[in-house]
């Protein structure tokens, strides 16, 4: 393979890692700008003290950077702090993951720890 060729087979593969959505924290702002915009989001409220929130969380890292996925938003919620967004989301329970599109909820799961049942989330937001 010529130099050139590998090149731009690697930089191809950068821009593809490069825009994965790096799971980020809501900001209201955020939300209604990709609400606007028609993007899709998955909201994931957890806590730092959750075993099934850490259980969640490198199955949607690891989504957020598969091709099929790398325009969905992640946004993140902090199940202890940010109590005007569960309300908002009408979130009982951390581990909450709500899939969005355009603003629209399509879909919610409580205590997913599947990679299956998390990625069918994620479509539900990607299609």
């Amino acid at each position: 393979m010529k130099r050139s060729a590998i090149l731009a087979a690697a930089l191809a593969l950068l821009a593809t890692v490069a825009a994965a959505a790096e799971p980020k924290p809501f900001t209201q702002q955020d939300f209604d700008k990709l609400a606007h915009d028609g993007k899709p989001v998955v909201v994931h409220v957890s806590a730092t003290w959750c075993p099934t929130c850490k259980a969640q969380k490198p199955i949607v890292e690891n989504l957020s950077k598969q091709p099929a996925y790398k325009d969905v938003a992640i946004l993140t919620v902090d199940f202890d702090t940010d109590k005007s967004i569960l309300k908002q989301f009408k979130v009982n329970m951390q581990s909450t993951l709500i899939a969005f599109k355009g603003g629209k909820e399509t879909g919610r799961s409580v205590g997913d720890t599947t990679p299956a049942g998390i990625e069918g989330l994620f479509k539900k937001a990607a299609n």
